[in-house]
């Protein structure tokens, strides 16, 4: 059997770890590697990831030429975070015949902020026959497909609440700016009232994915942001944080019905919060019968959670029906310690 045949597009933090791990499993190889930077362009893959020895892959800057001329069975997008932004290169990806994962948030679910760009994607991946998902640890997994798998114990469900703590400090620019970190707390408000600050990108798309799981018919998501404030230097890769400045966010998502929120999610998040003695961890608390309580801690890594969450769904991807597909539309996310083809082969038996 042929590995399958992977084409890497943006290599910065999340794309770079995606392609180290991928060089580290079997069934599965890298054909290509695409990334917009022209520093990066023309380089080999070994410099952007951190491995002595040379891959053979050459970086190109031609997102276009690079897909058209490159025989592989799925793409890796890790370019940005909003459905809009991502739709022009996953409309391109699918109409060479290819298959697409992207970490970008909102394509978890992207029903709820683009409607017709979701449903101009699902035809268009049912046309040419091949996946799309939106995938990665949260959105992607903790504060959604942890949850609905956790409810699979429970008789009813009343309420749900699920938190995640966690360090910030993995990730690259582009969340860095997303969340606010190394603003003033001015900046922040004004961040937030002009939508350059955003916080989590996910409850949008976790929330309903939730409910839509568990048949919960909810009236509206309401959300909260609030700006964490520094007491200490915190300085990660792409980030300078003083005291005083904005090191994270604290978002809260609802999910409502009747007036009463069903569905809760929390999501303060920073870069380095053992500085200022902050535990983190991932806790979901379901209130029905029975009541269950499932704590992790410290929290699942952001930074390898995203990565594995996205190259462990290949084989589950590269066997699906066509078409825009979520995480509670695929066969359970696991580890694979075997081959990725033979992976691939078994879910497309079943």
């Amino acid at each position: 059997m042929e590995d399958i045949k992977v084409i890497m597009c943006g290599l910065g933090a999340m794309g770079s770890g995606m392609a180290n791990m991928i060089l580290q499993k079997k069934g599965v190889k890298i054909v290509a590697a695409v990334d917009s930077d022209p520093k990066k362009a023309g380089k080999d893959l070994c410099s952007i990831i951190g491995r002595k020895e040379n891959t053979g892959i050459i970086i190109s800057n031609d997102f276009e030429n690079t897909l058209k001329n490159t025989e592989g069975d799925i793409v890796l997008l890790a370019i940005d975070s909003f459905v809009k932004n991502v739709f022009p290169y996953v409309k391109y990806i699918v109409e060479q015949g290819k298959n697409c994962i992207t970490i970008a948030e909102e394509m978890a679910y992207p029903y709820t902020v683009e409607k017709e760009l979701s449903e101009e994607m699902d035809r268009l991946a049912k046309e040419k026959g091949v996946t799309i998902l939106g995938t990665g640890v949260n959105p992607g997994f903790v504060l959604d497909t942890l949850v609905v798998v956790l409810s699979a114990a429970c008789r009813n469900i009343k309420s749900i609440k699920a938190t995640r703590i966690n360090d910030l400090s993995p990730f690259g620019a582009t969340v860095m700016r997303t969340q606010g970190v190394g603003t003033t707390p001015e900046e922040f408000t004004r961040g937030i009232e002009d939508g350059s600050i955003v916080g989590h990108i996910g409850f949008n798309q976790s929330i309903p994915m939730v409910a839509k799981a568990l048949g919960i018919e909810l009236d509206e998501v309401v959300e909260t942001r609030e700006p964490i404030i520094s007491n200490t230097h915190r300085e990660t890769p792409y980030v300078v944080v003083e005291p005083g400045m904005v090191a994270g966010c604290k978002h809260i998502g609802y999910g409502m019905k009747d007036g009463k929120p069903v569905i809760t999610m929390e999501h303060p998040q920073q870069i380095h919060p053992h500085l200022e003695k902050v535990n983190t961890g991932d806790y979901i608390e379901i209130e029905g019968d029975p009541n269950l309580s499932l704590c992790i801690k410290p929290e699942t890594p952001g930074g390898i959670g995203t990565m594995a969450l996205a190259v462990n769904m290949i084989p589950q991807v590269i066997a699906s029906n066509p078409g825009l597909k979520t995480m509670i539309d695929l066969s359970l996310p696991h580890g694979i310690e075997n081959s990725f083809r033979e992976q691939a082969e078994y879910y497309k038996k079943i």
